[in-house]
């Protein structure tokens, strides 16, 4: 994926993603009650979105869908994490992430689950 997605456009991408298509006016009314932007800014962060290639817009009402999934903007960015913090070795992120903080039992059988479901 080659689209790169700045922390505000994230948050409209959010709107789509859990709620599914949306008039770009709905957009702005829930991230006015979340994050108390403007309409304008709402409207300016969709229109991003859209040159992006990450919202196709529709009429009647300015109805916005959106093209990437957030599963995929969240596999992008952590592979783009992983290279730029730790060169690539997902080894040495696991390494800081598990390194940090004591582990209960339970937590291990379930790493140990995902590993195994890996292979």
């Amino acid at each position: 994926m080659d689209i790169k997605l700045f922390d505000s456009e994230r948050k409209v991408m959010d709107v789509l993603w859990k709620a599914g298509d949306l008039p770009a006016r709905r957009i702005a009314e829930v991230l006015t009650h979340e994050c108390g932007w403007n309409v304008n800014t709402t409207y300016t962060l969709i229109k991003r979105c859209i040159k992006k290639g990450a919202i196709s817009r529709s009429e009647p009402n300015f109805r916005c869908h959106a093209l990437i999934t957030k599963e995929a903007v969240q596999k992008a960015e952590t592979d783009e994490f992983i290279d730029k913090i730790y060169d690539g070795s997902v080894n040495q992120l696991f390494s800081a992430l598990l390194g940090r903080k004591k582990l209960s039992a339970e937590q291990i059988e379930k790493l140990k689950q995902i590993v195994g479901d890996l292979e």
